[in-house]
C-alpha cells in the first residue's frame, strides 16, 4: 500500500476514531519508568498488588412479615422482645440489626400479633452504603491507600457480605484497622472559643437513621440517646457552662477524631428540661431541605463514632505477599502474550497471507490497548479474572475477524465493492447477534456484586463493545483496502 492510499484509509472516520482512540489509550495507561520499574496508571487488584483482603458476613436480617396490628405498635413491641434496633425497610419488611435464626424470630413475631413471611441474613441496600461509608472514613482518615469496601449485594437488594481490600496491608493490620472504633467527644463552649470536654462517644447508647421532626416536615436529624450516666454528666456540664441559661453563647459540639462534626445551641425547650432532670433521648436537628437531609446522614456516622451499624464476622480473608504478586503479575503477561503467539500462528495456518493475519493481529491488540485505557478511566481493578476477561476479549475478537474475513473471501475470491459491502453487513449481523448473546450471559455477573467475577464480566462486556462499535468496522475498511491490492 502506498502514501496515497495509505492517506486515504486513514481519513476514513472509522479508521481515525480507531487510530486516535489506541494513541487516546496509550496516554491514559502511560506506561513509564518509576524507581527502575515499568509503571503505568492501571489499577491492579489483590492478586496482581501485595495486601489483604477481608470478607465480612453482617449479623442482622431482613425479613418480611405480616400482621393485623398497627404497624408502629407492632414494631414498638417486637423491639422490646428482641432487644434489638429494628427499622422499617418497605411496607412489609424490616431489617433487624442483630442476628436471630428463623425459629426465633417466628417465635418472637407470634407473641408480638404478626407472622414472618420471609427470612434473608443480611442488611438493607440503604444499611450496606453506610457501612461502606463509615469503612472508607475510617480508611481515609487512617491515610490508607488504595482501600476498596464493596458490599455484595443479591438480586433481591440484600447485602450479605462486605469486602474490604487494603494493599499493602498485613492481615493483623487490616483486621485492626477494620475494627478500629474512632473516638467521638462532645463538648459545650465556654467563653470565645475555648471548649469543655462533656462525655465521648461510649456514654451514646443508641442511634437513630435520619428522621423528619416532625413527621411529613422537611426538617431533618437524627434521634440518639445517652447511657444514664453520660445524661448525667450532659446535664450537669450544660448547667455548668451556662448552656441551659445561655444557649445562644455555649453552643454545643461533636467531634470526630478532633474534628468538628455538629455545632448548634441547645432548644430552649430541652434547654429548660434539662435545668430539671438529665434527659437520656435527643434529637439533633440540622435544617432543613436535601443538604439538611445529607448532613443528618454524615451525622449518625460521626455519632456512631466510626462504628458499624450492625455486628459483622470475618466469614473469609487472605493475604497476597509482595513475592506473590510480582510472581502473578509476570505470569499474567506471559499468558497473555502467548495467548497473542498462539491465535497469531491458528490464523496464519488457516490463511497463510501475511497480509491478512498481520492486520488482524494488529487490530485485536489495539481493541485490548483501548479496553485497558477505558480501565485506567474508571479505575477498574485489573486482578486475575479481569485479566481472564482480557484473553477472552482476544479469542472472541479473532473469532468475530475470522468471520468477517471468511465471509468477504466466500469462494476465495476478492468480490466486487457492492458484493462486497453486502457481504461485510451480513458479517456485521452476525457479530452483533454473537456480542448481545455475550452481554446478555455477562450482565448478571456485572450486577451481582460477586467481587472477582463482576472485573472479568465487565472487561468481557467492555471489550464486546469496543469490537462491535470501534474495531470491527474499522476492520472491514482495513482489509477492504488490503484485499482490493
Amino acid at each position: 500500500m502506498n502514501k496515497k492510499e495509505l492517506i486515504a484509509l486513514l481519513k476514513n472516520w472509522q479508521v481515525a476514531l480507531l487510530v486516535i482512540l489506541v494513541i487516546a489509550s496509550l496516554f491514559l495507561i502511560y506506561p513509564h519508568v518509576e524507581d527502575e520499574k515499568l509503571t503505568t496508571n492501571l489499577q491492579y487488584g489483590l492478586d496482581l498488588s501485595d495486601g489483604t483482603w477481608l470478607q465480612m458476613e453482617f449479623q442482622a436480617e431482613v425479613v418480611g412479615f405480616e400482621t393485623e396490628r398497627p404497624v408502629g405498635e407492632f414494631l414498638a413491641d417486637l423491639q422490646k422482645k428482641l432487644d434489638a434496633e429494628i427499622y422499617l425497610v418497605e411496607e412489609d419488611k424490616m431489617e433487624i440489626r442483630t442476628f436471630y435464626t428463623r425459629e426465633q424470630l417466628e417465635t418472637a413475631f407470634e407473641e408480638s400479633g404478626g407472622r414472618l413471611t420471609s427470612y434473608e441474613q443480611g442488611v438493607s441496600k440503604e444499611t450496606a452504603e453506610q457501612v461502606k461509608k463509615i469503612l472508607e472514613d475510617k480508611l481515609n482518615a487512617l491515610g490508607t491507600k488504595d482501600a476498596k469496601v464493596n458490599p455484595l449485594t443479591g438480586l433481591s437488594g440484600v447485602s450479605h457480605y462486605v469486602r474490604v481490600e487494603l494493599a499493602g496491608v498485613s492481615l493483623s493490620q487490616a483486621k485492626d484497622i477494620v475494627g478500629k472504633q474512632g473516638r467521638f467527644e462532645i463538648r459545650i463552649h465556654t467563653t470565645g472559643n475555648a471548649t469543655e470536654h462533656i462525655l465521648y462517644g461510649d456514654a451514646i447508647n443508641t442511634v437513630g437513621v435520619p428522621s423528619q421532626n416532625p413527621p411529613g416536615s422537611n426538617s431533618w436529624g437524627v434521634s440518639f440517646t445517652l447511657t444514664e450516666e453520660g445524661a448525667i454528666q450532659l446535664r450537669d456540664g450544660a448547667i455548668q457552662y451556662g448552656a441551659t441559661t445561655n444557649p445562644d453563647q455555649h453552643y454545643l459540639e461533636m467531634l470526630l477524631d478532633g474534628r468538628v462534626v455538629y455545632s448548634a445551641p441547645l432548644s430552649p425547650d430541652l434547654a429548660a428540661k434539662l435545668q430539671v432532670d438529665p434527659i437520656r433521648e435527643l434529637y439533633a436537628s440540622t435544617g432543613t431541605g436535601q443538604v439538611a437531609l445529607n448532613d443528618a446522614k454524615n451525622l449518625e456516622i460521626h455519632l456512631r463514632a466510626g462504628a458499624l451499624p450492625v455486628e459483622v464476622k470475618v466469614a473469609g480473608s487472605g493475604y497476597v505477599p509482595a513475592a506473590l504478586s510480582d510472581y502473578f503479575k509476570t505470569m499474567a503477561v506471559v499468558a497473555f502474550i502467548i495467548a497473542v503467539i498462539a491465535v497469531g500462528i491458528v490464523v496464519f495456518l488457516r490463511y497463510r497471507e501475511p497480509a491478512i493475519v498481520l492486520p488482524m493481529i494488529g487490530i485485536n491488540l489495539s481493541e485490548i490497548v483501548i479496553l485497558l485505557g477505558i480501565a485506567a478511566v474508571i479505575q477498574q481493578q485489573l486482578d486475575l479474572a479481569a485479566i481472564a476477561g482480557l484473553i477472552a476479549v482476544l479469542g472472541t475478537g479473532i473469532d468475530q475477524l475470522v468471520i468477517i474475513t471468511d465471509e468477504i473471501l466466500h469462494e476465495g475470491r476478492v468480490p466486487s465493492p457492492n458484493i462486497y459491502q453486502k457481504r461485510l453487513t451480513r458479517a456485521v449481523g452476525i457479530i452483533m447477534v454473537s456480542a448481545a448473546t455475550v452481554i446478555i450471559a455477562m450482565l448478571p455477573l456485572a450486577l451481582m456484586d460477586l467481587s472477582t467475577l463482576r472485573g472479568f464480566a465487565i472487561i468481557t462486556i467492555l471489550g464486546v463493545l469496543i469490537g462491535v462499535l470501534i474495531t470491527r468496522p474499522a476492520y472491514g475498511k482495513i482489509i477492504m483496502a488490503i484485499l482490493s491490492k
